[in-house]
């Protein structure tokens, strides 16, 4: 890699970005952290995945439980468990949220099913970006109602 010059380091990301979308793993061409997650636990757990103009969630459950996906690659450089902004949190357009933490290098690190209620109940709601931010801190994991899910979401990594 560090023989290739920068247009020849784009091109090759731009060839990967097009080949996870060929195999169904991403569906957009942003970075892939977000679509990885929703593709995992999709496939992990059975759920469906909502069109990507749905607004509020992001999948739903056989049960018809919605749920909105969330990831968070930790990177060497930004060790930051924040995830995406969360809009109209209160808004009943999700049941739960499933958040997934990656690894540097897209390993699944762990993985959660949190209730929306602990979601609003330790969130910050940002004025700037009219949406709440949510950290999966650590007592995040082990609150009542979360579901560890773990294993499940690395072993549905193909």
């Amino acid at each position: 890699m560090k023989s290739l010059s920068v247009a020849e380091l784009l091109v090759l990301h731009a060839q990967i970005g097009e080949e996870l979308r060929d195999r169904g793993v991403v569906r957009s061409a942003n970075n892939p952290t977000g679509d990885l997650a929703e593709y995992l636990f999709c496939r992990a757990l059975g759920w469906r995945q909502a069109p990507n103009s749905e607004r509020g969630y992001d999948a739903t459950g056989p049960d018809g439980t919605r749920y909105q996906i969330k990831a968070r690659r930790i990177h060497r450089r930004n060790k930051s468990r924040q995830l995406s902004a969360i809009r109209d949190i209160e808004g009943g357009h999700f049941h739960v949220l499933a958040a997934v933490l990656f690894d540097d290098d897209f390993r699944v690190m762990k993985a959660a099913l949190v209730p929306v209620g602990l979601v609003v109940e330790h969130s910050t709601f940002v004025k700037r970006t009219n949406s709440n931010k949510f950290i999966m801190r650590d007592d995040v994991w082990n609150a009542p109602g979360v579901r560890d899910v773990t294993a499940e979401i690395a072993a549905a990594m193909p």
